[in-house]
């Protein structure tokens, strides 16, 4: 049965990141639970990247399963135009109300906008900071900014801010737009720090904000937004980066008027 499946599957399917030439090996899943996967062929793998970050509760949760079964009895989909339900106003209160804290009032999250996958919430931000400054009369910001390094998803705009040399995307820069890119931020934390001052979030050594900062004050007057993975890249090698660097941009876009997006 598990030969049948995989030959089904290397005749019908084209997998992500995968030559239709030289196809990878794939594994036929048959049952998941907690961070493991039981194969079709009985072995059992445990699962270090939790499906790409996609279930960092673990599989068959069943807190979530049920969550799952109570929603499907009601209806499993109705789209979002014109029309609302319990769920979606639920979790936006939760999102709205707790998610910073009491401690974050003067940046209270105001609106949610609901986006099916990681790459679609990007292409939705950067179009919602652009749309922002049309409305306000600058149309000239139309750049983004970020780093290298970055990987934001595989949608067109959002391969237009991954790194443009060494991320997945250079064949098809010849017909992306034509955003920033500073150099990628220092690594800094309590396992690297080479200074013997590092104080973990309360870090203030050198964690090279200097590129950003040039490229964004000399850039101010086009660029709507700056985007960025917070604390760490996850596809660019799992870089770790300093918490310091986070809070100079933060009021550096504040002070010159350009968006945030993390």
């Amino acid at each position: 049965a598990a030969a049948q499946l995989l030959q089904a599957d290397h005749d019908l399917l084209w997998h992500p990141y995968t030559s239709m030439a030289k196809p990878g090996p794939v594994w036929a899943v048959r049952r998941c639970a907690g961070a493991e996967m039981e194969l079709e062929d009985g072995r059992v793998l445990l699962d270090g990247m939790s499906s790409w970050w996609c279930t960092i509760h673990g599989y068959n949760h069943p807190r979530l399963n049920s969550a799952v079964e109570r929603q499907l009895r009601d209806t499993a989909h109705v789209m979002f135009g014109g029309l609302t339900h319990r769920p979606a106003t639920q979790l936006a209160s939760l999102l709205v109300h707790d998610l910073l804290g009491e401690t974050h009032r003067d940046r209270k999250l105001e609106k949610v906008f609901l986006c099916d996958s990681g790459s679609v919430s990007v292409e939705v931000a950067l179009k919602m900071a652009l749309q922002y400054f049309y409305m306000k009369g600058e149309p000239s910001r139309r750049r983004i900014l970020t780093v290298r390094g970055g990987y934001h998803g595989d949608t067109l705009g959002c391969m237009a801010v991954c790194d443009p040399v060494k991320g997945m995307h250079k064949m098809f820069a010849d017909v992306l737009p034509k955003h920033l890119f500073a150099d990628r931020p220092r690594g800094c934390h309590p396992g690297s720090c080479r200074s013997g001052t590092c104080e973990g979030a309360a870090c203030r050594v050198d964690d090279g904000f200097d590129s950003m900062e040039a490229l964004l004050r000399s850039n101010a007057a086009e660029v709507a937004a700056v985007i960025l993975e917070p604390v760490v890249q996850g596809a660019g090698g799992m870089h770790m980066y300093s918490p310091s660097y986070l809070d100079k941009l933060r009021s550096l876009c504040d002070e010159l008027g350009v968006l945030l997006i993390f």
